[in-house]
């Protein structure tokens, strides 16, 4: 989870320090009835028509140390803030603002290492994010037909879809530099270029208490020349996440349920595409993929989702149960996605 402000809607380098990810949010509904939502992952549900559903979100990532002779990526928050709407039944609209925190690890002393990586820590606001879902549900009988006005996800013969894109404006600053005058695109707040995301999600209540929900998306990035001349295209970044929900406790009379969250998600990411600024020797460098960046990981997420009238807060905890990353036992990958020791997920909504 590093440098990436992308979102795929509803709801990312050591001695030469390593691009990572920057974890996509996922929008969670606030309704005591219908549905349980996801802690991350994006929802099924669209919002009901003229209502406004107000959006936080705080991604830290805590990261394992690999080398602890030279500054290394500590950790990170990324903090979202959003405000969504339900034009129609069916069709529904986001605007998210990212705000991000990456610190690193105070330098080892001289003695350790007489010539440690500067450390460079990162706070801004990062690229704006757009989004559009539209949903659809199945009924027995009647086919695929866009959610109709006043909706119960509630019946059990029925399948809700939604499909979601968006983009990214580049409203941060992708130029920011290091200590050393060196500009780190890992620790920018841009990616200079439009971001560009679709995805699907697919959502079944499966009895009276327990909720089955689907994510497949992608997310797509553009080359970006810095001011120093160089170049970078980051990886693309595929999803599949799954999660069940259990209705654990609900009041009507307190207006308030409990439910508990398992989510496994499933992250693929491409190598990051870099290219050299341009030299006297070398006037037309090439754009190299970067060995070091990329692979594919696997997490699991318990987590809980707490509705209190037209609240909802969810807290999880994401685990990397599987790293497979690009570079050979990912060593020079620390402050990557798959690298981190844990990350702590706390969102809260409010519709009105």
């Amino acid at each position: 989870m590093n440098a990436r402000f992308a979102l795929p809607l509803l709801l990312g380098l050591t001695a030469l320090p390593a691009l990572a990810h920057h974890g996509v949010a996922g929008v969670g509904a606030a309704a005591l009835e219908g549905p349980g939502a996801p802690v991350e992952s994006a929802s099924s549900a669209t919002l009901p028509a003229g209502r406004t559903l107000l959006y936080m979100k705080l991604d830290h990532a805590q990261y394992k140390s690999i080398d602890p002779t030279d500054t290394q990526a500590d950790g990170s928050r990324y903090w979202m803030t959003g405000i969504g709407h339900g034009v129609t039944p069916w069709f529904s609209a986001y605007l998210f603002a990212p705000y991000h925190s990456k610190v690193d690890t105070n330098e080892p002393p001289l003695s350790v290492n007489p010539a440690p990586t500067p450390r460079f820590d990162t706070h801004g606001w990062a690229d704006l994010s757009l989004m559009g879902q539209i949903g659809f549900k199945h009924e027995p009988g009647e086919g695929l037909k866009l959610i109709p006005a006043n909706e119960s996800f509630d019946d059990l013969e029925d399948w809700h879809f939604t499909v979601f894109a968006g983009t990214t404006l580049p409203t941060g600053n992708p130029n920011l530099r290091d200590r050393a005058g060196t500009i780190d695109p890992g620790k920018s707040t841009s990616f200079g270029k439009p971001s560009y995301s679709l995805g699907f999600s697919a959502g079944k209540v499966l009895t009276r208490d327990l909720t089955f929900n689907l994510e497949i998306s992608t997310i797509r990035f553009q080359n970006h020349t810095y001011a120093d001349g160089s170049g970078m295209r980051f990886g693309d970044e595929d999803r599949v996440n799954a999660s069940l929900n259990w209705r654990l406790w609900g009041s009507a009379e307190a207006r308030a349920r409990l439910d508990g969250v398992l989510e496994a998600q499933y992250l693929k990411l491409g190598n990051d595409v870099a290219t050299a600024a341009p030299t006297l020797a070398v006037p037309h460098p090439v754009a190299t993929p970067d060995p070091i960046t990329g692979g594919e990981i696997v997490y699991l997420m318990p987590g809980v989702r707490l509705y209190k009238d037209n609240m909802s807060f969810a807290f999880g905890v994401k685990l990397p149960v599987s790293a497979r990353l690009n570079e050979q036992f990912g060593q020079r990958q620390q402050g990557a996605e798959g690298a981190e020791t844990w990350r702590a997920i706390f969102s809260a909504s409010l519709l009105f």
